[in-house]
């Protein structure tokens, strides 16, 4: 039986703080649509206190960003970046074009094709957040996008230098000091100084998501994020300082993020409360990690393995950090997640800067029905046909022809019947 020792804020309570998001973002993005450039200037001096003729960067600006940062951190912005490209590219290596011949005379295939141009969101406001960069830009240029331009809002008002330097060492082709809802809706919509893009990827606060969930449809979208989730699953082969550090490590993401310990020991669900309250007193981000805890933090005590699997699944964590005795069963077993964190040497933070897979994933338990960003959401995989021979094509028309009258398609039908009588012997 499942025991909850803790709940967080309810459902419906979350629905009504949607509901103003969405009605703010509709009116920014129709003055982004209306009045172009100007209404991004307005709006960036109103969220951001930060305005310029043009948000982009000039060559410039973007070398003297990276005179700015040290060269240790140069050096570890490549560390990073180079093992998130490494495995970029196994991704897209493992992805491969394909041509077969299912009938004599009749080729079928696909292509894997980049988009053409993709929009990279940066979150910087609160947290710059230079490891964002890496996952999106250095992504899709291992995916072969022929443009790819980079926003991320000033930070202390200007451009935060690490994240440009980011976004110029990840591959980026044009460079933006812009932030929030004017930034994702000026790279989809394209004002007069702003081309539009394709696609649009990256995280984001509340707003941002919901613009992106607006904008959908009229281009592209990595996925629907919205705040950052962890999962720890954690028996009593862990401890409550372990478990208090990596629920906290997340739950300083924003106010609303949720952190959840899901255990079968209610001993460790104990003892890694009252860690929370200790560290929390201790951490320096403890005031948003805190409230973000009292708010959207659980702990659930299950009564068996299967149990928390099951658990787990239902609630189709962003993150899920498994600490037990067998964090292979959960491997094994679990179906709804946004990335599995498999034993007490690996952690979140790992996967969040710099072990090389994608920090971009599933919340709001889309872990059900899609991964997270990987070099395979740049691509469109797009199939072609190519019938070689008027043998080929009778023998595949006269099979169309009959199923076109099965469903009344007389225009359809003609087509196949014409090759027919041009083709048969």
């Amino acid at each position: 039986m499942i025991q909850y020792l803790k709940e967080g804020r309810s459902a419906a309570d979350a629905k009504a703080d949607q509901s103003k998001v969405r009605q703010t973002v509709e009116h920014i993005l129709a003055e982004i649509e209306s009045r172009g450039d100007a209404a991004v200037r307005e709006l960036a001096q109103r969220f951001d206190g930060w305005t310029r003729p043009n948000f982009r960067l000039s060559p410039d600006e973007i070398q003297a960003a990276l005179e700015e940062v040290p060269e240790s951190t140069l050096d570890d912005i490549r560390f990073a970046q180079t093992q998130i490209r490494n495995f970029a590219q196994i991704q897209r290596s493992a992805l491969q074009d394909v041509e077969v011949e299912t009938l004599p005379g009749v080729i079928l295939g696909h292509k894997n094709l980049p988009v053409n141009s993709v929009g990279c969101y940066v979150p910087g406001g609160k947290y710059p957040m230079v490891a964002s960069a890496h996952m999106s830009v250095v992504t899709a240029k291992v995916a072969g996008v022929p443009r790819i331009i980079a926003c991320a809002p000033p930070f202390e008002g200007r451009p935060h230098p690490a994240i440009i330097a980011a976004m110029h060492l990840g591959g980026a082709d044009e460079i933006y000091c812009l932030g929030g809802v004017q930034a994702v809706g000026s790279m989809a919509l394209g004002t007069e100084s702003i081309q539009a893009v394709d696609m649009l990827v990256g995280p984001g606060n509340a707003f941002v998501a919901e613009a992106k969930r607006q904008l959908y449809g009229r281009v592209g979208i990595d996925l629907f994020a919205g705040p950052t989730e962890t999962l720890i699953i954690a028996d009593e082969s862990c401890d409550g300082e372990l478990c208090a550090a990596d629920l906290l490590g997340q739950a300083e993401h924003g106010l609303n993020s949720p952190a959840i310990l899901l255990t079968n020991s209610e001993k460790l669900a104990r003892e890694t409360m009252e860690e929370v309250e200790r560290q929390l007193k201790i951490l320096p981000t403890g005031e948003i990690a805190g409230q973000a805890w009292r708010d959207f933090g659980q702990v659930i005590v299950c009564e068996s393995y299967d149990e928390m699997v099951t658990k787990a699944d239902e609630i189709a964590s962003e993150h899920v950090q498994v600490m037990t005795r067998d964090p292979n069963f959960f491997l094994e077993r679990m179906t709804n997640y946004g990335a599995l964190f498999l034993g007490k040497e690996t952690n979140v933070a790992y996967g969040d800067k710099v072990i090389g897979t994608n920090h971009t994933l599933p919340t709001n338990k889309a872990a059900r029905y899609t991964g997270g960003l990987w070099v395979g959401k740049f691509l469109k995989t797009c199939t072609y046909q190519w019938v070689k021979t008027p043998e080929a094509s009778t023998l595949i028309g006269e099979y169309c022809s009959r199923l076109c009258a099965l469903e009344n398609f007389a225009g359809h039908k003609e087509q196949a019947d014409i090759r027919v009588r041009r083709y048969k012997q």
